[in-house]
Order: C-alpha cells, then structure tokens, then sequence
C-alpha cells in the first residue's frame, strides 16, 4: 500500500509539471524499471478541414515518445481506452496529410531516431478522453511478459536480420517498377502521338522533340532555308578559322613589341646611370 502512494504521488508530480492543455501519463519500460518517463497526451484539435489523416476528436496527440516504444506498443497502452484505428508515429508535428501507403520495402526507408511525437486516432472520440484519464492510474508498462520488446543483442541480431536484403524480392520489385515505367512511357508516348500537329482551342500546335513528321514533303521555301542555314554555317566556321589565325598573329606581334620595348628600357637605365640620374627609389 505504501509503494502505491509514493507511485501515485509520484505520477500527481509528473502530471503537476505537464504544461497547459497536456496530460501527462507515467509510462514504465518494464517492471523493473523505478523511475516511470512521462508522456504527454492531448487531444489533437486542427481547423476544419486542415487535417485529412487525422480526425478531430477522434485523434490522441502523444509528445515525448521514447525510441523504444514503437506504433505497436503505442496500439497496446491505449487499446484498454478504446479500438485503436491507426498510430501515425513521426520525428516532429506537421500538417496531417494523407499518406500513400509505401510502395517500395527496400527503397525510401526512412528510419526515425531518438524521440518523437505520435497520432492515435480511435474509432470513437470516447477513446480520447479515456486515454486522458489514465493519468489518474499507475505507471503502464511497455514491454510485458506477453508483449516483450526486443533490447541489447536481440534487438543488433533482429534489425541485422532485417536489414538482410533478399536478392529474389528484390529484382521481383525492380522488375515490377521497370514494366510500370515502361507502360506510363508508352502511353505518355501515345498520347503525344495523337496530340502532335492538332492545334488547341486557341489555335497553338504543340511541338514536340521528335520534329517534324516523317513522310511529309518539303516545299520549295523550306528547302531554300535549310540551304541558307548551311551556308551560314559554313560561313561561320570559316569566319571563326580566320579569327584563331589572326590571334595567332596579333599574340606575335605583341611578343615582338614588348621585346623590342625591353631592350630600349635597357639602353635607357643604362645612359641615366651613366649620367648619374637613376633614381630608381
């Protein structure tokens, strides 16, 4: 009885300290752990409309979720106040946005570190103000005899395991990718097919990459301007020949006249000191 006071009054201080509009719940790792951690619950509350994946009043906000509580061990602590739906476990709070379920089991797997903030959502909003009145119990406990989290050397042991990629899983996935991206090509490639040369409601033609349509004869005006553009091309590559020569040359020139600018330096220090008026500091 007395090691049930000092727990109570020990959780009315952790809860004392919870700040405004939170609840803080005493949560234990197992059963012989002394001190519980403290978790701090509210009832999420958005605009209207603003936050898709999480329903008002259904939707149990958690700050303070250590690394070892997992959405599974979160589904548990607070499957007594009600039928849990989902558990959104995240590194930080963000607009609640629908997100597709991940496709890939080996590709953007992203692994969230050290303490994090958690969605419950319930099927009904009386589960959230029974999850608030667990502050009133005795620490809960995460990992139990039924339900024990893996630590120490079998935890290394499972996530090597995980991290074990299975080669045949693997190219199966792969595969599966290539054959959608080829099919979205083709009918991307379809499509643009049946667009090109059809103007749209404002009389523009799209142009597309592959040009000009095979097959269709060229007019006289057309074949005269692809002339011209080869000339001109021509031209230019002459024009641009001629520069580099040029180049050349006036790089020479330059050469020779600061040899010739030395060599009259020369004679010129040499009459001052000669004259003795060479001051050159």
């Amino acid at each position: 009885a007395a090691r049930r006071q000092k727990m109570a009054a020990a959780t009315q201080r952790v809860a004392g300290a919870a700040p405004a509009g939170y609840t803080a719940l005493a949560v234990k790792f197992g059963a012989r752990q002394r001190s519980p951690h403290c978790l701090l619950v509210k009832e999420h509350q958005v605009r209207e409309g603003a936050d898709t994946a999480h329903p008002p009043h259904r939707t149990l906000f958690v700050l303070n979720v250590p690394p070892y509580c997992g959405p599974d061990s979160l589904s548990r602590l607070f499957s007594r106040c009600g039928r849990v739906q989902s558990v959104d476990v995240c590194d930080k709070p963000g607009p609640g946005e629908k997100k597709e379920k991940p496709t890939s089991k080996f590709f953007n797997c992203k692994t969230v570190t050290g303490f994090q903030v958690a969605y419950v959502v319930f099927r009904k909003p009386a589960g959230v103000q029974a999850a608030k009145a667990l502050s009133k119990e005795g620490p809960l406990l995460i990992s139990t005899e039924s339900h024990p989290v893996k630590t120490g050397i079998s935890k290394w042991i499972a996530s090597y395991e995980a991290s074990v990629v299975d080669p045949k899983e693997l190219k199966a996935e792969v595969d599966a990718y290539m054959q959608d991206y080829d099919k979205k090509m083709a009918e991307e490639e379809a499509k643009a097919a049946e667009e090109e040369g059809v103007p749209d409601e404002e009389g523009w033609v799209k142009v597309t990459r592959k040009g000009r349509k095979p097959g269709l004869p060229r007019t006289e005006a057309a074949n005269l301007r692809v002339l011209e553009k080869e000339k001109q091309k021509r031209a230019r590559k002459e024009l641009l020949n001629f520069y580099a020569w040029q180049h050349r040359e006036t790089k020479r020139e330059h050469i020779a006249q600061l040899r010739k600018k030395f060599e009259e330096d020369k004679q010129r220090i040499a009459l001052m000191r000669a004259q003795r008026k060479f001051r050159p500091y």
